[in-house]
């Protein structure tokens, strides 16, 4: 099963940021459409291209992650609904890291899931009060974000380059927060938002020394966008899939 859940997050993560549609995989180097035996089995495309890592990887990933959560069930929702729930959270982690979009089609079948989770695990009142903390929370995050993304062109402009049309967060960011605060409820969405910033925050740091330790540290890489749906979703899966672990860090 888990397996078969990597193949659906390679294959909505292949054609959906392309098609908006369930349609025919086709091979990113050279456009040429898979025939479907070659996708289902990880094989190159007609022109000989090999698969990318991710497609490896995902299927095995989720697979070592299925087999946990069938030993070790989530104990507020089950094996089954949390099979859902790793589809949604891979497909909005390759996604977002990828090309930097959260689908407007994943946010409106992510709604409905987070108000599912959130009613079987937390009830009706925590579950809406955490959807509407999440989405409070990171729209004040957004407007940040826009504010930054001004300052930031005008910096670029002053020092001769073309300013761009990048956003610190957008409003895919906000939506995922609002269903993931539906899947968390209140009061634990504050914590899930703030471990998911620390989480980027780490990964951000981790880049900048790589960078200046291969030398190729600039001024503007503090500068550089990278997407912080991923990070999220990584700190809902800790506390819905390995709660234990967040009560051995942080005492109650």
């Amino acid at each position: 099963m888990g397996w078969f859940a990597g193949w659906m997050v390679n294959y909505f993560a292949d054609v959906l940021p392309i098609t908006r549609n369930f349609s025919q995989p086709s091979c990113p180097q050279c456009n040429t459409p898979f025939t479907w035996q070659n996708y289902l089995l990880i094989r190159p495309c007609k022109n000989g291209h090999a698969r990318t890592l991710r497609t490896w990887a995902t299927p095995l990933i989720l697979a070592i992650i299925s087999v946990y959560t069938w030993i070790q069930p989530p104990s507020k929702f089950g094996y089954w609904l949390g099979f859902a729930v790793l589809i949604y959270f891979g497909t909005i982690f390759v996604i977002d890291m990828e090309r930097r979009l959260i689908l407007h089609p994943t946010s409106i079948v992510g709604s409905l899931l987070g108000l599912g989770v959130g009613l079987v695990s937390n009830g009706l009142f925590p579950t809406l009060l955490g959807g509407l903390a999440g989405f409070l929370i990171m729209l004040l995050f957004y407007y940040f974000g826009v504010l930054f993304s001004r300052i930031r062109a005008r910096r670029m402009r002053a020092q001769g380059l073309e300013a761009d049309d990048e956003e610190a967060l957008g409003a895919g960011d906000v939506i995922l927060a609002a269903i993931l605060g539906l899947m968390l409820g209140w009061p634990l969405i504050w914590f899930g938002l703030l471990l998911g910033i620390l989480l980027g925050g780490i990964f951000g740091v981790i880049l900048v020394l790589f960078m200046l330790i291969v030398r190729r540290y600039k001024e503007n890489v503090l500068m550089v966008f990278m997407p912080y749906g991923p990070f999220f979703v990584m700190s809902a899966f800790l506390i819905m899939f390995l709660p234990g672990m967040i009560t051995a860090i942080v005492p109650k």
